[in-house]
Parts: C-alpha cells; sequence; structure tokens
C-alpha cells in the first residue's frame, strides 16, 4: 500500500547525528541557529523563531498577541486538532467560520459574519497545504483591527501571489515540522512575525521567559539581581531535531516539485479515467505543496475503497472539528458539509510515482 503520509529522511546523516549525541552538547546550539537561518532564508522574513513543536508555537503566538480566557478566534473547523486543541487549553472561544466548498479554506464572506465585539484574530487554516483566501482575510481583519494567524499545521512551501506563506502580510504564521511534513524535524515547529516588537517577545517566551544574556553571571552563576517578568515555555529545540530539519532545506524545493508533479499526474489521470472525479479548486495566485492530492466525488467512500484496492492509501484525513462537543454546541456550515462530503486526498507525496 502506498501510504498517504510518509516521514523523509536524509541520506547520509547516521555519523553526524551519532556525534550530537555524544557531544554534550544536546540542547538548543549551532544546528538550531542554522536550521533557523535556513528558515528564514527560505520563507524571505527574517522574523522566525524555531521551537520545539507546533503546539509551542501556536501556544506563544496566543500568549505574544495577549489572547486568553474568554476571548474569541475565528477559525474554519475543516483543520487538524492540534490547530484546535490549544485554544481550549487556554478557553478560548472557537468561532466556527464556513469554508468555500470548492477549495476547503475559510470563506471570507462567512469570516466576517461571525466577528463580535470579543473577537480577537482569525485563525486561517491553509487546509492540507493548499493555500487559502489571504489577501481577503487581512483586508477584513484589518477593517476590524483584528490580529491574522496563518496556520501551516500541514507543513512549509505553500505559495500566494509569489510568496512563501509565512511571509504574506499576516500578523503571524504557525508552521510544523512534524514527521510527515516538510521539512521533516521530527517534532519541531516555528512561527513568524509581521511586527518585530512580537518577534523580540518570542525570544522570551520560547526559553522559560528569560534573557539569556542578563541571566548569568560572568561566572556562570544566576543573576541574583535579574528578574523574572515573563511567563514562558521550555520550547527551544533540541540538536538532533535540527541538524536532521537543517540537512532538508537544500533539497526542499526539490522534494515539493515532486509533489507537485504527481498532483498534474493526478489531474491528468482523472481527466483519462472516466472516473466520477475531479481535483478541487486552488485559489488564484497560490501553489499548494500538495501534501496530499485533493479530489472531490460524489462517490467519495465507495472510491476511497476502490483506491486501496489498487494499492493507494486514500482517506478523507480531517473530521471537521465542529462536530466535538469540547467546542460548543453544533453549527451547521454548508460550505463545510458539502466539502467533508465529497473530499478525498490521495498520496502526491515525494515517495510516490504516479
Amino acid at each position: 500500500m502506498i501510504p498517504l503520509f510518509k516521514p523523509y529522511m536524509p541520506d547520509d546523516i547516521m555519523s553526524s547525528v551519532q556525534e550530537i549525541l555524544y557531544s554534550g552538547k544536546l540542547a538548543y546550539g549551532k544546528w538550531g541557529e542554522q536550521f533557523e537561518n535556513e528558515i528564514k532564508s527560505y520563507l524571505g522574513t527574517s522574523l522566525v523563531s524555531l521551537v520545539n513543536s507546533y503546539s509551542s508555537a501556536l501556544n506563544i503566538a496566543l500568549d505574544v498577541f495577549e489572547i486568553g480566557e474568554g476571548d474569541e478566534i475565528i477559525m474554519s473547523p475543516m483543520c487538524c486538532l492540534q490547530s484546535t486543541q490549544p485554544l481550549a487549553q487556554k478557553k478560548i472561544k472557537i468561532v466556527w467560520a464556513d469554508v468555500d466548498p470548492t477549495t476547503g479554506t475559510l470563506d471570507p464572506t462567512s469570516v466576517e459574519q461571525q466577528i463580535t465585539s470579543k473577537t480577537k484574530a482569525i485563525f486561517h487554516n491553509q487546509h492540507l497545504g493548499y493555500v487559502g483566501y489571504i489577501d481577503e482575510i487581512n483586508e477584513i481583519a484589518n477593517k476590524y483591527s483584528l490580529l491574522t494567524i496563518d496556520d501551516c499545521v500541514d507543513g512549509m512551501g505553500g505559495v500566494y501571489k509569489g510568496k512563501k506563506v509565512g511571509n504574506c502580510g499576516s500578523d503571524a504564521t504557525v508552521i510544523s515540522f512534524h514527521a510527515v511534513r516538510l521539512p521533516n524535524a521530527l517534532e519541531c515547529g516555528a512561527i513568524t512575525f509581521k511586527d518585530p516588537k512580537h518577534f523580540e517577545k518570542t525570544k522570551l517566551h520560547r526559553d522559560l521567559g528569560l534573557d539569556r544574556t542578563q541571566f548569568r553571571k560572568k561566572n556562570g552563576e544566576i543573576n541574583e539581581l535579574y528578574d523574572v517578568t515573563t511567563a514562558g515555555y521550555g520550547a527551544t529545540t533540541n540538536e538532533v531535531n535540527t541538524y536532521i530539519g537543517y540537512k532538508q532545506m537544500s533539497i526542499l524545493d526539490r522534494l515539493h516539485e515532486k509533489q507537485r508533479s504527481n498532483a498534474r499526474a493526478w489531474e491528468k489521470y482523472f481527466i483519462h479515467s472516466g472516473i466520477e472525479c475531479k481535483p478541487i479548486n486552488i485559489v488564484n495566485g497560490t501553489v499548494p505543496t500538495y501534501w496530499v492530492f485533493g479530489a472531490f466525488s460524489d462517490q467519495k467512500e465507495d472510491l476511497i475503497q476502490s483506491f486501496k484496492e489498487l494499492g493507494y492509501m486514500a482517506s478523507g484525513v480531517h473530521l471537521n472539528n465542529n462536530r466535538y462537543s469540547l467546542y460548543g454546541e453544533y453549527v451547521d456550515l454548508p460550505g463545510v458539509n458539502s466539502f467533508y462530503n465529497r473530499f478525498l486526498a490521495l498520496p502526491s507525496g515525494w515517495w510516490v510515482n504516479i
């Protein structure tokens, strides 16, 4: 069975990994800095903070923006639980907006309809690597003085109007480098910001609220005169994870191009196969990562089974989160219903040859 998801692992890393493991230097250091710098170069912004997980990235972004209990965030229910559970932990009220049923991404009109006096931010999921209506969502946020956070829980590399997602004018972007994302750093994440002031705050929030340049005296002892004034997380990365992530940055574009080539092959397949199935729409001016290849069929369940019998793992992937009672009463969203009932994902990753 060709899997829907698969971790990428660079060749010829074991000797260096072993060297790191026995170096006595496992905490955030040389490789963390180099990985972070490569991400900055890739995205085209210097305002990037590398952290130990996607959950840390999202929690820190929420803290930097001072979004917490009782505040409202508007988002799509077509997303991973990794995107919603940190909000629930902070007792933030999730307000569901509908999606464009042809793309699976947030519908700007629906977003604007959900805004209240308690709304603090719009959390904009780039569903399964398909890029959404970023300018339209940001324009709405600016109109109502709200924050926007782009959600790249499904990995890095999507393109919007010639720029990488993570540097498209949103207030922040949270990115996952989980094992089945690209790049795979086993379990890391990153946050990008538009405002340098927000970026500077993350340096404290990701490292126990500490300014390491002031925390210790020259003799290595903790400085009794240093005051801890910021609550923070132990969210810095380790050298093994960041070395593995760093080693993929030089070939990241090649891996994404392989996925896009597979997507083109799937499109040709459906044109000539006679199967009642068509690719989902792509927002104008965007280039998906094709973490998966998304398609629509009115015979979704039958087609998923048929592809499994052909040796291709197929799935609907996410269950729309507005079904879960944790997030309040069920809200009926016609676009979400239409999308979920017809959507299926097929393998399009770097390991697939269509």
